[in-house]
């Protein structure tokens, strides 16, 4: 009997994901003695901070160990209600607010809670590689909208017209964007708006993990338009703002007919989320964003940084992200070039490999996200580090031959 004979079409049909397995490729070489350095993973190399940690200390003295409700602890979904309203101007109520296992858990619930086999699905891309994927696993069709360096990697609202067929059933982004740190300003929100007013049958996943990681004007939400608001779902967490991606812990705001099949739905898979990792969200939001704006200003130097570096790598062309803790250079000049055993750079993820065997720098082909002419670069770590590794790739790249 074959691998694959016996699992079902589902798993089968399934990829990996393209941003773990080059950290295990990474980790594989680093565990022969080799040198990595890692840009493929999109994490925070910042700690959680300290009153985050003590939240949980006392909730494990308080014994927050049992069972929690499935849609998270009350006092944490008032917690981001809160937090929606103040920093966000949108108004919820806690009936609105569905607390998951992660953003990602979030994502694939919604997904999982909308969508039929065969509808529609618009991704922009580049795209974060699990979304296809989940819709996929939901049986649904992704439908992608092409976008390029020179527009910024942003979608028109003329773009977003084409795509609508009667099979729509969803739009789903993110902004600040990972892969490509793209911000949507207000008015080309507003822009988008006015195309899903006319197609009340669509709903549009918003994904703003990386809210509080922007450079430029202050975050814009999609779901502050009243006219299609009751469509929009929110996927938001901890993660990158308070440097909390071990802790599970992401939500949902939506229309409470959305919120409460999500909750149905984690009802019979995993139910409610670690007790103390939600004990700590609660005193995230409780104390405010002086350790997010700390690690953002960070953020904001390595930024110029790499962007620095980069450009001084012949045939590597980028542009400055406005968010996130990326960049999305296009390497395409690459293709075709031979490595010293002779083997030829045919598309991004042969690039990525190259440059993790040679240079041992880890990235991810640009092919998983969407876009394969480019490679993405996480800047989520040192100073040092980055500038060594942009030395690193600069000299690998270097090294390839027509």
């Amino acid at each position: 009997m074959s691998t694959t004979s016996f699992l079902s079409d589902r798993i089968n049909n399934l990829s990996e994901s393209a941003t773990l397995k080059m950290t295990k490729l990474g980790r594989e070489l680093a565990s022969q003695g080799i040198n990595v350095i890692s840009l493929s993973v999109g994490e925070p190399d910042f700690n959680t901070p300290e009153h985050v940690k003590e939240a949980a200390k006392k909730a494990l003295d308080e014994n927050f160990t049992r069972y929690s409700p499935v849609p998270g602890y009350p006092d944490l979904r008032q917690a981001i209600v809160e937090k929606l309203k103040k920093e966000n101007n949108l108004d919820y109520d806690i009936s609105q607010i569905v607390v998951s296992t992660g953003a990602k858990q979030s994502l694939s619930n919604v997904i999982l809670t909308l969508i039929n086999p065969g509808d529609e699905v618009i991704i922009p891309t580049p795209y974060w590689v699990s979304y296809s994927e989940m819709v996929t696993l939901a049986e649904g069709k992704s439908v992608f909208i092409n976008t390029e360096i020179e527009s910024d990697f942003k979608i028109t609202p003329a773009q977003l017209e084409a795509a609508i067929t009667p099979n729509t059933k969803l739009f789903m982004f993110s902004s600040p964007c990972n892969p490509t740190g793209s911000v949507y300003s207000q008015d080309e929100l507003a822009a988008l708006a006015k195309v899903f007013e006319k197609h009340p049958n669509i709903f549009i996943i918003s994904d703003e993990i990386y809210e509080h990681i922007n450079f430029g004007t202050a975050h814009a939400s999609i779901a502050q338009f009243d006219a299609i608001k009751d469509r929009v779902i929110i996927v938001n967490g901890f993660s990158k703002a308070f440097a909390m991606t071990g802790w599970r812990l992401g939500y949902i705001a939506a229309s409470k007919e959305i919120a409460a099949a999500n909750d149905k739905l984690q009802g019979q898979t995993t139910s409610g989320t670690c007790s103390i990792a939600q004990r700590a969200g609660i005193m995230a939001y409780e104390q405010g964003l002086d350790s997010v704006n700390e690690m953002k200003e960070a953020f904001a130097r390595r930024r110029q940084l790499v962007y620095d570096l980069l450009q001084d790598i012949p045939g590597v062309k980028t542009n400055l992200p406005e968010g996130a803790f990326y960049f999305f250079p296009e390497i395409s000049s690459f293709f075709g070039k031979k490595d010293a055993n002779g083997n030829v750079i045919k598309d991004s993820a042969d690039l990525a490999l190259y440059l993790l065997n040679v240079g041992h720098v880890a990235t991810v082909g640009g092919d998983s996200f969407g876009n394969n002419n480019y490679i993405r670069l996480s800047y989520a770590a040192s100073d040092d580090s980055l500038r060594e590794a942009l030395r690193r790739i600069k000299e690998a790249l270097g090294k390839l031959v027509d």
